[in-house]
C-alpha cells in the first residue's frame, strides 16, 4: 500500500464564496450580531421587516470577515439604511 504525499502542492487560499453560498461560521465571528437579529425576530412575532437594522449588521459582519461575499448594501435591499455613501469594495 503506497501514500502518495505531494507537499509541493499549492497552499489553499481562502476566498469569499460565491453569490449564493451561506457557509457556516464556524468560529463565531458573527454570533453576537445573529443574536441580535433572532432576538429581535423573536420580540417582534418573526416579522422580519421590523429587524432590518440588526439584518444589516449580520450582512456587513459576515462581508468584513469574508464569510460571504462583499455586495453593495443597496443591492441587498438596505439602500435605505446606508449613509448615502455607497460602501467601498475591498480587493482581496
Amino acid at each position: 500500500m503506497s501514500t502518495a504525499m505531494n507537499f509541493g502542492s499549492k497552499t489553499f487560499q481562502p476566498r469569499p464564496p460565491d453569490k449564493g453560498s451561506f457557509p457556516l461560521d464556524h468560529f463565531g465571528e458573527c454570533k453576537s450580531f445573529k443574536e441580535k437579529f433572532m432576538k429581535c425576530l423573536r420580540d417582534n412575532k418573526f416579522e422580519n421587516a421590523l429587524c432590518r437594522k440588526e439584518s444589516k449588521a449580520y450582512l456587513e459582519c459576515r462581508m468584513e470577515r469574508q464569510l460571504m461575499a462583499q455586495e453593495p448594501l443597496e443591492k441587498l435591499g438596505f439602500g435605505d439604511l446606508t449613509d448615502g455613501k455607497p460602501k467601498a469594495e475591498t480587493n482581496s
